[in-house]
């Protein structure tokens, strides 16, 4: 943890240096707040989704609707946890405008305002990256599951976990564990029931 402003903030968990807007394939794992189960049971080895979870799993199969230049690939929700596999490609090139000037020589508040802007753009997420998609995806659930479902108090974890699929290798194992997450939901570390 480091101090900032005064206050102790957690680090990123984000792989430093790499540009999340990179085409590549990325496995996430998001959280509900306190690990509640919102999302359904999962009994004899499969899961069986409730009216919530049946809204997550939509909401994440509508990403490419938001997103054109993602595909979604293997996924899984969990009664207290989604997992997926998020492949970004490149995304389509756009056509630049000239920006041409309309006034002439310098002018300390437009220049003060280009300043605090570029320190925003900085530290924002950028448009089409990783954490934009797992934010739109988290924002969307939340905000209909609220609507429709006022008294369970629905929430995210603040944070979510990620890893750049490296290798192929990688890839099959990551989609090997997705795909028998139910089935090893028993002695899942993620599973808040256990003694």
């Amino acid at each position: 943890m480091t101090l900032y402003k005064n206050k102790y903030r957690i680090e990123s968990a984000r792989w430093r240096n790499w540009d999340y807007t990179n085409p590549g394939a990325y496995f996430v794992t998001i959280c509900t707040k306190n690990r509640e189960h919102f999302f359904g049971t999962c009994a004899n080895e499969r899961m069986c989704l409730n009216n919530i979870g049946a809204l997550a799993w939509q909401f994440w199969h509508e990403i490419p609707e938001h997103f054109p230049h993602v595909h979604l690939d293997q996924f899984v929700i969990m009664p207290n946890h989604v997992h997926g596999i998020i492949i970004i490609h490149p995304p389509p090139v756009e056509t630049l405008h000239c920006n041409a000037s309309t006034g002439g020589g310098y002018n300390a508040s437009t220049t003060h305002i280009n300043n605090i802007n570029q320190k925003m753009s900085a530290i924002s997420p950028k448009s089409g990256s990783l954490s934009t998609i797992i934010r739109s995806y988290k924002s969307a659930c939340s905000k209909h599951i609220r609507i429709q479902f006022p008294d369970f108090n629905f929430a995210w974890q603040s944070r979510y976990h990620d890893r750049v699929i490296r290798n192929e290798r990688e890839y099959h194992g990551i989609v090997n564990y997705i795909m028998n997450n139910p089935k090893n939901w028993v002695k899942d570390e993620l599973n808040i029931s256990l003694p």
